[in-house]
């Protein structure tokens, strides 16, 4: 692309419809860099964008599982050189001065913009992130294997990371799709006892492959009940979207136990007073992980062998990946490639 003065990407340009285009390239303004995009996972969440959830300004590009290397660096820009291969998450970068970030606080960043919803994402060859928020690949990660550990990975290991579970602990991942298969590997790899829920018996096989010692099937019988037999998890890592997903699992939770909610859906979540209070149970959310914990997820991946199943596809047919990922063929994450 050398010498060249546009670049390709595919863009949203009304619900539902993705198109491909051929869009300037601009300089990088003063805290930007210009990445050259070499993969880019298609993550559910895109869905926001693609299907005009989110309020964007169309056109809009998504894309937040993306890798390249800095093609240039704007003015004030200290840390990262040309050249050197980055990943652009969910987060697209904190302001560095609001409440939250002088906490410490970077995830909840009050001027934070979101990858492909404020300004455009990595389906495409190119495009200008914020370096507050990029994050370092390490050499033994390839792009395409890098990608969907940007979201998928980063939240799935933070929010185990994060819990109160320790090594010998039972932890429940609810949903072995694009978020739990990756959920399944770092519970094992964290040392908990790994119970994964998932529906149809078919299912097992790749749970137990992934990691988990335990397979709950939770369309033949009670996971809950499956979990209180094996005494009870610690944490359930929920990354199944749905509200009643939550509900007929909650009551699985041990004593102290928390319920951790990754997937989102509209569908309201119900859990009774008494399985909150007796036991002194929690429900939470996780969002997703600030650029150092996105580093250091990566780190892991590559120390201890995660890495998601993937399937890739060019950019071109962008379109085609993102419609198998949403009728949930693909197996497990999509991810475009720019070659």
């Amino acid at each position: 692309m050398q010498g060249a003065s546009t670049y390709r990407a595919v863009q949203a340009v009304a619900p539902g419809r993705l198109e491909l285009v051929r869009k300037p390239i601009r300089e990088p303004g003063p805290g930007e860099v210009r990445v050259r995009v070499e993969a880019c996972g298609v993550c559910h969440s895109d869905a926001g964008t693609v299907e005009g959830v989110f309020p964007i300004d169309w056109p809009r590009v998504p894309g937040h599982e993306a890798v390249g290397r800095v093609d240039a660096l704007g003015a004030h820009v200290q840390g990262w050189a040309v050249g050197q291969r980055v990943g652009v998450g969910f987060l697209g970068g904190f302001c560095g001065y609001c409440e939250f970030c002088r906490a410490g606080d970077l995830v909840n960043c009050r001027n934070q913009e979101f990858t492909g919803i404020h300004r455009d994402g990595g389906y495409a060859e190119m495009l200008i992130a914020r370096a507050s928020g990029l994050v370092s690949i390490p050499d033994e990660l390839s792009s395409v294997a890098a990608a969907p550990l940007l979201c998928a990975g980063l939240t799935t290991f933070s929010a185990l990371r994060a819990s109160p579970a320790k090594p010998g602990d039972l932890v429940a991942v609810l949903g072995i799709g694009g978020l739990g298969h990756l959920g399944v590997q770092y519970a094992r790899r964290m040392g908990f006892e790994v119970a994964a829920i998932g529906r149809g018996a078919q299912t097992a096989e790749l749970a137990k492959t992934l990691g988990a010692h335990h397979y709950i099937d939770g369309a033949a019988g009670d996971a809950a009940q499956a979990l209180q037999a094996l005494g009870g998890a610690k944490v359930i890592l929920v990354t199944a979207s749905g509200g009643k997903t939550v509900n007929e699992t909650f009551k699985g939770l041990r004593p102290g136990g928390v319920s951790v909610l990754l997937g989102l859906s509209p569908e309201p979540i119900e859990v009774s007073a008494a399985d909150l209070v007796f036991g002194s149970r929690k429900l939470e959310g996780a969002l997703t992980g600030d650029p150092a914990t996105g580093e250091e997820t990566l780190r892991f991946s590559a120390l201890s062998g995660v890495s998601a199943m993937i399937e890739t596809a060019s950019l071109e047919e962008a379109p085609e990946a993102y419609a198998k990922m949403m009728a949930g063929k693909a197996r497990l994450r999509m991810v475009l490639t720019m070659d």
